[in-house]
């Protein structure tokens, strides 16, 4: 048995809470990013996610990822409801309790950032049925595959260091499925959908990315120099995102914008979540850059393919996934890893390809499990608000409540509506 280092313990700690902000963050981001008429509905998306994730995680989804492996592809039931597991209980240098609960972290995030993909059309009621449902069906399994030591992919040698596939590319690929399930928003691509509030957006990156260094640098699950050179590196992709996203918007369409730094970033960390404990400053730098550059075209395709993708879930995340997590392959070092190296520092092509293959079969399989519980949903409970609700507004049609009481936008309250729960806000102020 080891001891807890106390250490290793405080910046894990400090880790899990800044990785649980990211998910009020991502709440902000993208209620910025959508119309004035969904904002609390966007952001209900995401809070509810905290509490449903926790529950199906606690009490059976980290036994399945991280109880005693049953042929690489799942964990055991030993740890239902965290049997077995007390304070004096450690994992590594720190202890259980508290690894869980970071490891839970990230499945919270992973099932909000699917939330963007079906923007100001989905049903609560439906999210609600999903998010458990997908936590075991579909997350669990993948976190299995790569993260528990046993699981056939980490067997393999495929490195993911932070969630390129357990987050990014599982988060991507289950968006593009649940789009498709619900289908374009009314007007999509005949009317204009811009964000509505671009200081929300920043703000939201801004708690991302500060949140972010908890994600990347935390999975060292000590306070070392590994930790260190994680941190380092997440800052410098998340600049390089920035950098790279702007070029392509001065080159492109003649001006750098605010909503697109915000994406850069957000592009750059999503690729070096994957490469943030197995490339350089250097490889951290060209991962953020690339990420951004791709990344910008990417967000584009939709309108190219037809799906609606309504805050750039899968050119953001499944794209930026990718390109992190293939470019190990090129640009992992031997000093980062401890062993296995890149194509461009001598490697060869055998993490190259063990790289592609983990993507290929992760997207592939998040996309197909996800979509089979999207639609059996639609077709039980129906997973799509009715054409009327999405018209008039989801937050006053699913929350009977609106975040802006005069309208933002030109979008406010719907002639003829009723007041909503809250009458005395909405009462004229006395003469006193």
């Amino acid at each position: 048995m080891h001891a807890i280092d106390p250490g290793a313990t405080a910046w894990l700690l400090i880790s899990t809470a800044l990785v649980l902000l990211m998910t009020p963050g991502l709440a902000l981001f993208y209620g910025g990013m959508v119309r004035s008429t969904g904002v609390l509905n966007m952001i209900m998306m995401s809070f509810v996610a905290i509490a449903l994730v926790t529950v199906s995680w606690l009490f059976v989804g980290y036994s399945l990822v991280f109880g005693e492996d049953i042929g690489g592809v799942i964990g055991g039931l030993e740890h239902v409801g965290m049997v077995g597991i007390d304070p004096t209980t450690v994992h590594g240098q720190v202890p259980e309790l508290l690894f869980a609960t970071f490891q839970l972290t990230f499945a919270i995030i992973t099932a909000a950032l699917i939330s963007g993909a079906i923007a100001d059309r989905a049903k609560f009621s439906a999210w609600m049925i999903f998010v458990p449902i997908w936590a075991l069906l579909v997350y669990a399994p993948v976190a299995h595959w790569v993260w528990n030591p046993n699981g056939w992919i980490a067997q393999l040698g495929v490195l993911d260091y932070a969630g390129g596939l357990v987050v990014e590319i599982v988060s991507g690929a289950s968006g593009l499925a649940l789009a498709l399930v619900l289908g374009p928003r009314l007007g999509f691509k005949a009317e204009s959908m811009r964000p509505h509030n671009l200081p929300l957006v920043l703000l939201g990156v801004g708690l991302l990315w500060f949140g972010w260094f908890g994600f990347n640098a935390g999975s060292a699950l000590a306070a070392d120099g590994m930790a260190a050179a994680i941190f380092l590196n997440t800052l410098v992709a998340g600049c390089a995102g920035l950098l790279g996203w702007l070029l392509v918007e001065q080159k492109r369409d003649g001006h750098p914008t605010t909503f697109g730094a915000a994406s850069g970033v957000v592009a750059g960390l999503v690729a070096i979540t994957p490469a943030c404990g197995t490339v350089s400053m250097t490889g951290a730098l060209v991962v953020g850059a690339l990420a951004g550059i791709v990344c910008s075209f990417a967000v584009g395709w939709k309108f190219k393919f037809g799906y609606d993708d309504s805050l750039d879930v899968v050119g953001v995340h499944l794209i930026g996934g990718i390109v992190g997590t293939i470019l190990i392959g090129l640009l992992a070092t031997e000093m980062m890893t401890g062993g296995a190296s890149g194509l461009l520092y001598g490697g060869g092509f055998a993490q190259l390809g063990k790289q592609i293959l983990a993507v290929i079969v992760v997207g592939l399989y998040a996309f197909a499990a996800s979509y089979g519980i999207g639609k059996l949903i639609d077709k039980t409970f129906g997973f799509r608000v009715s054409a009327e609700d999405e018209s008039a507004g989801i937050d006053f049609a699913l929350h009977a409540e609106t975040a802006y009481e005069h309208g933002v936008l030109g979008h406010g309250p719907i002639g003829g509506q009723k007041p909503g729960p809250f009458p005395h806000l909405m009462e004229k102020p006395s003469d006193d």
